[in-house]
């Protein structure tokens, strides 16, 4: 399976006058042509600055300290914003978790959508009116063409969240930043839309990074999952082996909070702590402090490790054989 996207080592890191707030901090991973790869960590972890960075989207003070991020084989990492431009929305696109993040509040929606679509191809009107109408309806949005005649405040925030879902499917990319796309759907639209997405990968060959903290979403969405803390992954692989035999005790915590029909009646586990302040993080392993796995050797910072298929940063594994 050919890389659509292949980052390593990037780094991010946002300069301020307290010190470097080290946002992203040696992160390797790739998709793949028609693969969905599930990015998943706490809030503050790093995932959605992650996803900035491949589209050059990071103001000042941040700003991507090294690392390579190749893009169908082109290296895109501190390109020209000219270059970056002409991709996205055309060939990578990005559904922030805010709608109106994408949608402009004083033009309609057909406007903002045709928009978006010749200005990356010269198409005529009503061919592009067409697009974005069928666009509106696999997303599942009623009455397509009477909401391309509306304003962003005339829809519900859910609605106006599968707008700027169809927005990043217009133009056929190759590849999809999804960033909590569906934190303000409700449960029937949401897993309307994560059909949508894996049919989008099997049809056309997109590939998609869905970023969450809900690990119930990529279990049954994602071919691969990337479990990320404090600015890097800490482990990665396979969807059923991450998720039937987690070995990082930080992923072995996040299962455990996930409401189970298993556990009626139990206390929900929780991860002890809070986490790190990135302006200062511990010394060692950066999950040290919150970890029921902590040994001595934890006080020195872990290695990307290659464990039973997967690659790990972890001294103690969990061999639980499942999650808590």
């Amino acid at each position: 399976m050919s890389a659509t996207l292949e980052v390593k080592g990037l780094r991010t890191h946002f300069l301020t006058r307290a010190g470097a707030v080290k946002a992203v901090d040696g992160v390797d991973f790739s998709v793949g042509k028609g693969e969905i790869m599930g990015l998943v960590g706490e809030s503050g972890s790093g995932k959605s600055i992650t996803g900035f960075s491949i589209l050059g989207l990071i103001d000042p003070p941040g700003r991507i300290i090294e690392g390579s991020i190749k893009f169908n084989g082109t290296e895109i990492a501190n390109a020209s914003e000219s270059s970056l431009q002409k991709l996205r929305g055309n060939r990578i696109a990005m559904i922030f978790q805010d709608p109106m993040m994408t949608l402009n509040p004083v033009l309609r929606i057909d406007t903002q959508l045709i928009e978006a679509i010749t200005a990356h191809e010269p198409v005529d009107h009503q061919t592009a009116w067409e697009r974005c109408r069928d666009a509106l309806g696999l997303v599942g949005i009623p009455s397509p063409e009477e909401r391309l005649r509306a304003y962003p405040h005339q829809l519900s925030g859910g609605m106006r969240q599968r707008v700027a879902i169809a927005t990043a499917f217009l133009n056929k990319p190759d590849l999809i930043i999804a960033d909590e796309p569906t934190t303000a759907l409700d449960v029937t639209i949401q897993a309307q839309i994560i059909h949508e997405a894996q049919n989008l990968t099997r049809r056309t060959g997109t590939a998609m990074i869905w970023i969450t903290h809900d690990l119930a979403v990529v279990a049954g969405l994602a071919d691969r999952i990337s479990v990320m803390y404090a600015g890097r992954i800490v482990e990665q692989g396979g969807t059923d082996d991450i998720i039937d035999r987690p070995l990082h005790p930080y992923t072995v915590g996040l299962l455990g909070s996930v409401p189970s029909a298993n556990k009626r009646g139990q206390r929900l586990f929780q991860i002890e702590g809070m986490a790190p302040n990135m302006l200062a993080l511990p010394q060692g392993c950066a999950f040290a402090p919150r970890c029921q796995n902590v040994t001595d050797a934890c006080a020195m910072e872990p290695s990307v490790e290659d464990h039973d298929g997967r690659s790990l940063r972890c001294f103690n594994p969990h061999s639980g054989g499942g999650r808590v």
